[in-house]
Protein backbone atom coordinates (compact mmCIF):
# COMPACT_ATOMS: atom_id res chain seq x y z
CA UNK A 1 0.00 0.00 0.00
CA UNK A 2 3.06 2.09 0.35
CA UNK A 3 4.39 2.02 -2.83
CA UNK A 4 1.25 2.99 -4.44
CA UNK A 5 0.62 6.07 -2.22
CA UNK A 6 4.04 6.57 -2.87
CA UNK A 7 3.98 5.61 -6.74
CA UNK A 8 0.40 8.30 -6.73
CA UNK A 9 2.71 10.65 -5.26
CA UNK A 10 5.44 10.48 -7.69
CA UNK A 11 2.80 10.42 -10.50
CA UNK A 12 1.84 14.07 -9.83
CA UNK A 13 4.84 15.09 -9.82
CA UNK A 14 6.17 13.42 -12.86
CA UNK A 15 2.87 15.44 -14.42
CA UNK A 16 3.97 18.74 -13.14
CA UNK A 17 7.75 18.13 -14.90
CA UNK A 18 6.09 16.97 -17.84
CA UNK A 19 3.46 19.81 -18.46
CA UNK A 20 5.98 22.54 -17.42
CA UNK A 21 5.27 25.81 -19.05
CA UNK A 22 1.78 24.46 -20.08
CA UNK A 23 -1.72 26.04 -18.81
CA UNK A 24 -2.85 24.40 -15.45
CA UNK A 25 -6.25 23.65 -17.32
CA UNK A 26 -3.72 20.87 -18.80
CA UNK A 27 -3.09 19.23 -15.67
CA UNK A 28 -7.31 18.26 -15.64
CA UNK A 29 -8.13 17.76 -18.84
CA UNK A 30 -5.86 14.12 -19.53
CA UNK A 31 -8.25 13.09 -17.09
CA UNK A 32 -10.77 11.06 -19.36
CA UNK A 33 -9.30 12.02 -22.66
CA UNK A 34 -7.94 9.31 -25.39
CA UNK A 35 -4.86 9.46 -23.48
CA UNK A 36 -6.45 8.48 -19.72
CA UNK A 37 -5.59 4.57 -19.84
CA UNK A 38 -6.15 4.77 -16.04
CA UNK A 39 -9.17 2.40 -16.85
CA UNK A 40 -7.38 -0.56 -18.76
CA UNK A 41 -5.97 -4.07 -17.32
CA UNK A 42 -2.32 -2.59 -17.47
CA UNK A 43 -2.19 0.14 -15.25
CA UNK A 44 -4.34 2.13 -13.13
CA UNK A 45 -3.00 5.53 -13.56
CA UNK A 46 -2.58 8.18 -16.09
CA UNK A 47 0.98 9.28 -16.53
CA UNK A 48 3.29 5.99 -15.87
CA UNK A 49 2.12 4.57 -19.37
CA UNK A 50 4.82 7.32 -20.77
CA UNK A 51 6.76 8.80 -17.96
CA UNK A 52 8.61 7.36 -14.54
CA UNK A 53 10.14 9.44 -12.10
CA UNK A 54 13.02 6.75 -11.11
CA UNK A 55 15.36 5.10 -13.95
CA UNK A 56 13.74 6.92 -16.99
CA UNK A 57 15.41 6.51 -20.50
CA UNK A 58 18.15 8.86 -21.83
CA UNK A 59 15.05 10.13 -24.47
CA UNK A 60 15.45 13.71 -24.44
CA UNK A 61 12.50 14.76 -26.66
CA UNK A 62 10.18 14.24 -23.41
CA UNK A 63 10.75 14.71 -19.49
CA UNK A 64 11.35 10.83 -17.17
CA UNK A 65 10.07 8.66 -20.14
CA UNK A 66 9.47 5.25 -19.78
CA UNK A 67 7.73 3.80 -22.94
CA UNK A 68 9.65 1.48 -25.01
CA UNK A 69 10.87 3.55 -28.26
CA UNK A 70 10.07 2.59 -31.81
CA UNK A 71 12.40 0.95 -33.87
CA UNK A 72 10.47 1.06 -37.09
CA UNK A 73 11.27 2.92 -40.57
CA UNK A 74 8.66 4.82 -42.01
CA UNK A 75 7.01 5.67 -45.73
CA UNK A 76 6.91 9.50 -45.38
CA UNK A 77 4.91 11.89 -46.71
CA UNK A 78 6.13 13.39 -50.71
CA UNK A 79 5.26 15.12 -53.37
CA UNK A 80 5.83 16.88 -56.46
CA UNK A 81 4.89 20.50 -54.62
CA UNK A 82 6.33 20.13 -50.94
CA UNK A 83 9.30 22.23 -50.56
CA UNK A 84 10.25 20.60 -47.35
CA UNK A 85 12.15 17.76 -46.79
CA UNK A 86 10.31 15.06 -44.22
CA UNK A 87 12.97 12.65 -43.02
CA UNK A 88 12.32 9.54 -40.67
CA UNK A 89 9.99 10.30 -37.76
CA UNK A 90 12.38 12.24 -35.03
CA UNK A 91 11.85 13.72 -31.65
CA UNK A 92 8.55 14.19 -30.25
CA UNK A 93 7.19 12.10 -33.50
CA UNK A 94 9.36 9.01 -32.71
CA UNK A 95 7.91 9.27 -29.44
CA UNK A 96 3.92 9.35 -30.68
CA UNK A 97 4.60 7.01 -32.91
CA UNK A 98 6.11 4.46 -30.31
CA UNK A 99 2.10 3.77 -29.72
CA UNK A 100 0.41 4.70 -32.95
CA UNK A 101 2.68 3.28 -35.90
CA UNK A 102 1.64 -0.37 -33.80
CA UNK A 103 4.80 -2.05 -33.81
CA UNK A 104 4.88 -1.02 -29.89
CA UNK A 105 2.52 -2.58 -27.66
CA UNK A 106 1.07 0.45 -25.57
CA UNK A 107 1.55 -1.44 -22.24
CA UNK A 108 5.35 -1.76 -23.06
CA UNK A 109 6.57 0.80 -20.00
CA UNK A 110 8.66 -0.24 -16.81
CA UNK A 111 10.46 -2.35 -18.78
CA UNK A 112 7.54 -4.84 -20.27
CA UNK A 113 7.31 -6.21 -23.63
CA UNK A 114 3.67 -5.32 -23.45
CA UNK A 115 0.85 -7.02 -25.35
CA UNK A 116 -2.16 -5.05 -25.98
CA UNK A 117 -1.51 -2.64 -29.56
CA UNK A 118 -3.31 0.25 -30.75
CA UNK A 119 -6.24 -0.55 -33.07
CA UNK A 120 -8.72 1.37 -35.31
CA UNK A 121 -8.56 5.29 -35.82
CA UNK A 122 -5.65 5.77 -33.59
CA UNK A 123 -3.22 3.13 -35.87
CA UNK A 124 -1.20 5.32 -37.90
CA UNK A 125 1.10 2.78 -39.30
CA UNK A 126 4.23 2.78 -40.72
CA UNK A 127 3.09 4.21 -43.82
CA UNK A 128 2.60 8.32 -43.80
CA UNK A 129 2.55 8.81 -46.99
CA UNK A 130 -0.84 10.05 -46.54
CA UNK A 131 -0.84 12.03 -43.14
CA UNK A 132 0.39 15.41 -43.30
CA UNK A 133 4.22 15.90 -42.91
CA UNK A 134 6.23 15.31 -39.79
CA UNK A 135 10.18 16.21 -39.05
CA UNK A 136 10.88 18.80 -41.37
CA UNK A 137 12.42 22.27 -40.79
CA UNK A 138 9.43 25.34 -41.12
CA UNK A 139 11.29 28.31 -41.32
CA UNK A 140 11.38 31.21 -42.75
CA UNK A 141 12.86 29.79 -45.77
CA UNK A 142 10.36 27.37 -46.27
CA UNK A 143 7.70 29.76 -45.96
CA UNK A 144 8.97 32.06 -48.23
CA UNK A 145 9.89 29.10 -50.64
CA UNK A 146 6.64 27.93 -50.73
CA UNK A 147 4.72 30.73 -51.14
CA UNK A 148 1.78 29.77 -48.74
CA UNK A 149 3.12 29.49 -45.90
CA UNK A 150 3.05 32.12 -42.65
CA UNK A 151 6.47 32.97 -41.46
CA UNK A 152 6.81 30.90 -38.35
CA UNK A 153 9.23 33.48 -36.76
CA UNK A 154 6.87 36.32 -37.06
CA UNK A 155 3.64 35.37 -37.60
CA UNK A 156 1.61 34.48 -34.44
CA UNK A 157 -0.74 31.78 -33.27
CA UNK A 158 -4.37 31.81 -31.17
CA UNK A 159 -2.02 30.89 -28.39
CA UNK A 160 -0.13 34.28 -28.06
CA UNK A 161 3.18 33.72 -29.35
CA UNK A 162 4.71 33.38 -32.87
CA UNK A 163 4.00 29.33 -34.93
CA UNK A 164 8.00 28.84 -33.93
CA UNK A 165 7.30 29.80 -30.38
CA UNK A 166 4.18 27.82 -29.80
CA UNK A 167 3.62 25.25 -32.46
CA UNK A 168 7.37 23.59 -33.09
CA UNK A 169 10.54 22.11 -31.77
CA UNK A 170 13.59 23.53 -32.50
CA UNK A 171 11.97 24.82 -36.05
CA UNK A 172 11.21 21.72 -36.48
CA UNK A 173 7.13 20.38 -37.35
CA UNK A 174 6.38 17.35 -35.07
CA UNK A 175 2.86 15.16 -34.60
CA UNK A 176 2.72 17.82 -31.09
CA UNK A 177 2.92 20.51 -33.29
CA UNK A 178 -0.94 19.91 -33.78
CA UNK A 179 -1.62 17.70 -31.10
CA UNK A 180 -1.30 18.11 -27.52
CA UNK A 181 -0.68 14.76 -26.02
CA UNK A 182 -2.25 16.63 -22.50
CA UNK A 183 -5.37 17.98 -24.49
CA UNK A 184 -5.17 21.19 -22.72
CA UNK A 185 -8.03 22.66 -24.74
CA UNK A 186 -9.85 19.25 -23.58
CA UNK A 187 -11.06 18.78 -26.95
CA UNK A 188 -11.80 14.87 -29.05
CA UNK A 189 -8.67 14.73 -31.16
CA UNK A 190 -6.07 16.21 -28.86
CA UNK A 191 -5.26 19.57 -30.90
CA UNK A 192 -3.63 22.32 -30.30
CA UNK A 193 -5.93 24.79 -31.45
CA UNK A 194 -9.47 24.07 -32.52
CA UNK A 195 -10.12 23.23 -35.88
CA UNK A 196 -13.28 25.11 -36.24
CA UNK A 197 -13.63 27.06 -39.80
CA UNK A 198 -10.26 25.36 -40.16
CA UNK A 199 -8.44 27.78 -37.66
CA UNK A 200 -5.60 25.20 -36.66
CA UNK A 201 -4.76 24.68 -40.60
CA UNK A 202 -4.69 28.25 -41.09
CA UNK A 203 -2.33 29.49 -38.65
CA UNK A 204 0.27 27.83 -40.65
CA UNK A 205 -1.21 27.81 -44.64
CA UNK A 206 -2.28 31.53 -45.81
CA UNK A 207 -4.68 29.19 -48.25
Amino acid sequence: MRRQQLTQLIGALVVAAALVGLPATAFAVITGSAHDLSAQSYTTEICNVCHTPHNASTVTAAPLWDHTETSATYTVYSSTTLNASPGQPSGVSKLCLSCHDGTVAIDAFAGATGTTSVTGAALVGTALANDHPISFTYNTALATADGELFDPSTDTTSLGGTIAEDLLFSDSLECASCHDVHNALGNANLLQIANTDSDLCLTCHDK
